[in-house]
């Protein structure tokens, strides 16, 4: 039975324009996932003091306080921080946690100001602005939403060590700032932090505070936050500021209805690896071991290899006056994700909507390399793609007598100091990339379909003559199947 906080959710996610959600970032959390994350803090005892920063309607509040009411807490009392800044949504808020209050041991204040800001003057200690409570519970939806560098949020949260590039990534780590010893943090928030270069410092931040104790990943992309039509990859992290790092459970379910819950619990070296600099956060789906992982085979990195991966150089809207749709006189290939497919390179595509050659010149010449064997991998794939990392090779033969090729952003490209590799090692390095484990290993970390040149260095390899004759082997078989891969790699760690 749907209870008044969730019938007034879903008549708000109708009648609220896309328009607005997008402005301020927000889309409001369903009952069923309300319920799940409130369910996931420990017991408590004492006087509770709860931040719920970005409270919307008050859902996850009344999650939160309805666990309580029912004898899920030990709480003696309650007090609520809610911040919101919608004044469309106050009123709703009001009624939310007035339904609580009716026996004098819970008090709510409604904050509708800037949490950033709030957080920010409080913790500097602003002399006219009271600080605020040193939390011992906070359950977050934060907005979604990128922070411009020059922004006055950014400026704001450098004032207090925090480095981040989205709004929701800042409302966990003010969380953590504001959170008593011990205090405990669930929130839903998008994948996207786990890797990359840019939440790194939040990474940092974070694992340096508060140990990480569970994880929940919805598997599909759609139905987390399925009435507002968001496509992103969710996950809900539960944190305790300044306790004990230890085995982490990992849950996962379909949908938001949990129907098909399941969970296993991992220890931490297989959540953030010990040697990875970029604390890079994995999320297993399987208690068995992926094949690359503390394999004694594959345990290189690039730089070990002396091979390197770099983004595409040529930014077409930036050289888009020497761009051309074939190619003539004066120019050279210029490569696409487009010209590339399981059969191989198709180059030029005449009818293709990119160009397919760029004039060499004095303004290009930098921006382009000598003909070669190279390994790419396309930075981006499609949601419905089985795929995330699609490798492939770049043969010299097919661009005729071309001296050099460019190729675009949207392609890494494996060489060596920006020359093309041997013909065989290009080959192990797409194949190798092309397995099933890599693949896997590789949606551990990520939870977007972009494949960043930072990702593809910092994998491990196997060594650089295991990748030649892994090569040699590709080129005398023809035709691969992924599972002749698969076996192949196989037998590379037996």
């Amino acid at each position: 039975m749907l209870s008044v906080v969730e019938k007034k959710r879903l008549l708000l996610s109708k009648s609220t324009e896309s328009t607005k959600k997008s402005l301020f970032g927000q889309f409001l959390t369903s009952q069923n996932t309300a319920t799940f994350m409130a369910e996931l803090f420990p017991d408590g005892e004492g006087v509770c003091r709860l931040l719920d920063a970005g409270a919307g309607i008050g859902s996850l509040s009344a999650a939160f306080l309805g666990r309580w009411r029912s004898g899920g807490f030990s709480f003696e009392q309650v007090s609520v921080d809610a911040f919101e800044l919608d004044s469309a949504l106050i009123e709703h808020l009001k009624k939310t946690l007035d339904t609580y209050n009716h026996k004098g041991d819970f008090t709510a204040n409604i904050r509708q100001e800037d949490f950033i800001h709030a957080a920010v003057e409080s913790l500097t200690g602003n002399l006219f602005i009271p600080p605020l409570e040193r939390y011992t519970h906070a359950i977050l939806n934060p907005p979604y939403k990128k922070i411009n560098s020059h922004s006055a949020h950014r400026v704001a949260l450098r004032r207090v060590g925090i480095e981040t590039v989205n709004l929701y990534s800042a409302f966990v780590a003010l969380a953590v700032a504001h959170a008593a010893p011990g205090g405990q943090i669930v929130a839903i928030i998008p994948r996207s932090f786990c890797n990359g270069p840019y939440y790194r410092p939040f990474r940092d931040f974070i694992q340096e505070r508060a140990a990480l104790h569970h994880m929940h990943l919805f598997e599909s992309r759609s139905k987390a936050f399925k009435d507002d039509n968001v496509l992103q990859e969710n996950i809900i992290i539960r944190l305790e500021c300044g306790g004990q790092q230890g085995s982490v459970t990992v849950s996962t379910s379909s949908d938001n209805t949990f129907s098909d819950l399941s969970c296993h619990e991992y220890p931490f070296d297989r959540i953030v690896f010990p040697d990875d600099p970029e604390r890079f956060i994995h999320v297993p789906k399987s208690v068995e071991q992926n094949v690359l992982e503390h394999s004694p085979a594959i345990c290189y990195t690039l730089a070990d290899l002396g091979i390197r991966v770099s983004t595409g150089p040529v930014v077409d809207f930036r050289l888009k006056e020497h761009l051309r749709g074939m190619p003539s006189e004066n120019t050279v290939p210029l490569l696409y994700p487009g010209h590339f497919s399981s059969t191989g390179t198709i180059w030029p595509i005449e009818g293709m909507k990119k160009p397919n050659a760029i004039e060499r010149n004095a303004d290009t010449e930098k921006w382009l390399y000598p003909n070669g064997f190279y390994c790419v991998v396309r930075r981006f794939s499609s949601k419905e793609e089985k795929r995330r990392i699609v490798a492939n090779v770049v043969k010299p033969g097919t661009f005729g007598d071309a001296s050099m090729l460019g190729f675009e952003n949207h392609l890494n490209v494996f060489h060596e100091n920006k020359h093309g590799l041997s013909e065989p090692l290009a080959h192990g390095l797409a194949v190798f990339l092309n397995t099933s484990a890599v693949d896997e290993q590789f949606r551990r970390f990520s939870g977007h379909t972009q494949v960043n040149a930072t990702d593809l260095k910092l994998m491990k390899y196997p060594r650089r003559d295991e990748l030649v004759r892994l090569g040699e082997w590709a080129m005398r078989q023809g035709t691969l199947s992924q599972d002749k891969i698969d076996a192949k790699l196989v037998a590379l760690n037996t």
